[in-house]
């Protein structure tokens, strides 16, 4: 392998590298996201985790009094939903940049996807062979 190639393809080896951690990273951020809604009236407070699993409910004890099963289950169920679209587009805008041109976001991170399997490994070079200049 000639200098100049070897330049070259060390070049390509280290920002794939660069990026791969950049990848890493974002990864970890995601895992470790969550989103907590409020209702307006603060009697309702719902923290999601990354896929959106339910973490916590907060119901403050006066609700009890202010609204009937089916209002307080809408309530809880409006809060999820927003809690969900809020970690849902924090993590599109993390992944995002990582997406290859024209591969939407949804088709490759849907529900039944595990990003894991997408993350790239570290490329390592064979050492120079320094044969081929003698």
């Amino acid at each position: 392998m000639n200098d100049e190639f070897r330049l070259a393809v060390e070049g390509l080896a280290a920002e794939y590298n660069r990026q791969a951690v950049q990848l890493r990273e974002a990864y970890g951020k995601l895992s470790e996201m969550t989103a907590t809604a409020e209702s307006h009236d603060r009697m309702v407070a719902v923290t999601v985790g990354p896929r959106g699993q339910v973490q916590n409910i907060k119901l403050d004890p006066r609700v009890y009094r202010k609204l009937s099963p089916s209002e307080l289950s809408r309530a809880i169920m409006e809060q999820i939903g927003a809690a969900t679209s809020e970690v849902a587009d924090r993590t599109k805008e993390l992944m995002e940049p990582f997406m290859p041109k024209g591969l939407p976001f949804g088709d490759v991170y849907g529900e039944s996807a595990s990003f894991e399997s997408f993350l790239p490994q570290p490329v390592k070079l064979p050492p120079p062979d320094h044969d081929e200049h003698g």
